[in-house]
């Protein structure tokens, strides 16, 4: 085959800055550290503060820089590990569960969401609303929806709302035998709610985890996790993934 257009076009200026960057990031300095000021890398790697910013701009978007306000760059810490592998399956809220419960409503779910769950579709079911945080910032957020049928001794006086209710949801989900969890994953965009709750823009890149837990040989409950695609990567496998970093201070795992 012959060169296409495409082949033909130099690789930005920027792009090759993103790189040098990326290594110096490895080499040069630790997770949390605080980088120079871009008139000083723009001196250090010999480009315009235009194409520094742009360089600047792409590491955040893939995660390896954070900008917070009143601080400045920072490095940013490694992915977190998202496991979709095929150890032991466990109801949301088990022992090793990492997420956060933050509310519990009633309401009627999508339509979508009422199928899979086989109820009908102007029923209300319990979703709980839950977050997750790593290294102080947050990187995920769920909504579980749970039917009646699945929560049938679950008391309204004993936890009538909130943190507390959705609390006793996932208590009474530990009751009954999972038979197994299904889970999906596709790459979507952050809307509003979604954004507010992960501190990015609207339209920013997210993986969506859904996963189907069966109980009785139906559907009990419903997951769909939210997480930034800049914070977060997927392993797979009873040993959960292979991480690699150039840096001298990060190790295999």
């Amino acid at each position: 085959m012959g060169t296409t257009q495409l082949e033909s076009v130099p690789e930005p200026k920027y792009w090759h800055l993103k790189t040098v960057l990326s290594q110096a990031l490895d080499s040069d300095f630790s997770v949390g550290e605080i980088l120079p000021n871009e008139r000083d890398l723009a001196a250090r790697f010999g480009v315009a503060r235009a194409t520094l910013r742009q360089a600047l701009e792409q590491l955040e978007l893939e995660g390896r820089l954070q900008r917070r306000r009143g601080v400045g760059t920072t490095v940013a810490p490694p992915r977190m590990g998202v496991s979709l592998g095929t150890g032991p399956h466990t109801w949301p809220g088990g022992p090793a569960d990492a997420w956060q419960p933050v509310d519990c409503t009633a309401a009627v779910p999508p339509a979508a969401v009422a199928d899979a769950l086989e109820a009908g579709r102007d029923e209300p079911v319990h979703i709980v609303r839950r977050s997750r945080v790593s290294h102080g910032r947050p990187v995920a957020a769920e909504l579980l929806y749970v039917p009646d049928f699945s929560v049938p001794e679950l008391s309204g006086i004993d936890a009538p709302s909130g943190a507390a209710r959705a609390r006793a949801v996932l208590r009474e989900l530990q009751r009954r035998e999972l038979e197994r969890q299904e889970n999906a994953v596709e790459l979507g965009s952050a809307g509003a709610d979604d954004a507010k709750e992960l501190d990015r823009l609207p339209g920013a890149p997210v993986l969506v985890v859904t996963t189907r837990f069966v109980a009785a040989g139906r559907t009990a409950a419903l997951s769909v996790a939210t997480y930034r695609a800049d914070t977060c990567r997927l392993t797979f496998g009873d040993a959960g993934g292979v991480e690699i970093h150039t840096g001298p201070e990060r190790k295999a795992s």
